[in-house]
């Protein structure tokens, strides 16, 4: 009895780990807001070009010579991305046909990520190549960890819990390979919009870009940082039981 009380209080106690995961939420959701608040200011400034989200990103594209990636609108908000496999710039319906800073910058980005493609971008390519185990050790978190705790306490088996930890070792991997890929997506962008005056015309308007670009990149950076936490707090749980 006294043995479960314990490993009940370590797998609710407030350690350091579990601290750590406490202290990362927060900053996640004020970086959040923060995103999602300045996304709004320049969702709502107009681009002095009068270029569509959609119309920048063919730009783009075409200035690459990228010419078998079709920029198509997807359904909901912030869901603008590049599939690689069947070769598309996905643009949600307000970047796709707004005509805002904010937009231009998404577009541009999510071009970024096609250029890479191009151009076989090793930190793209090795994150493509991770998407697969990762899907799988994701599944395997889902259940092992908490079915590892319980067997951990009622049982005092480990062997669960462990494979736990490893899958989520390797989500954590990639969260944390993500980040190059995405900044360098941001770069990318950058540069090719201050390089071309014809689509954001003012140095306002392109520091506005790199702004809603770095707290889109901060939303990664914390995502990244949470995995990490939560990885910490279960190694610590592993191995208090294991000593």
């Amino acid at each position: 009895m006294d043995n479960l009380l314990l490993i009940i209080a370590q797998v609710g106690g407030f350690n350091s780990a579990w601290l750590l995961m406490i202290v990362v939420g927060l900053i996640s959701l004020a970086v959040q807001w923060r995103f999602r608040s300045k996304f709004k200011e320049y969702s709502e400034i107009s681009l002095s070009s009068g270029l569509s989200g959609a119309e920048v990103a063919q730009r783009m594209l075409r200035d690459h010579g990228i010419n078998n990636v079709q920029v198509i609108s997807v359904e909901g908000q912030l869901t603008d991305h590049y599939n690689p496999e069947n070769r598309t710039v996905n643009l949600s319906d307000d970047v796709y046909h707004s005509r805002s800073v904010a937009a231009a910058a998404v577009a541009a980005h999510e071009c970024g990520h096609a250029v890479q493609h191009a151009k076989s971008y090793s930190w793209l390519r090795f994150r493509s190549a991770m998407v697969p185990i990762v899907q799988t050790a994701s599944t395997l978190t889902q259940w092992t960890l908490m079915i590892g705790v319980m067997l951990l306490i009622f049982s005092g088996n480990t062997l669960v819990l462990l494979i736990g930890v490893l899958a989520l070792a390797v989500v954590t991997a990639f969260s944390f390979i993500t980040l190059p890929v995405e900044f360098d997506a941001s770069r990318r962008a950058l540069a090719w919009l201050n390089n071309n005056h014809s689509i954001m015309q003012t140095r306002q308007e392109h520091d506005e870009a790199k702004d809603a670009l770095w707290w889109a990149a901060m939303t990664y950076v914390v995502a990244a940082l949470g995995a990490l936490a939560t990885l910490l707090y279960y190694v610590q749980l592993l191995n208090s039981r294991r000593n």
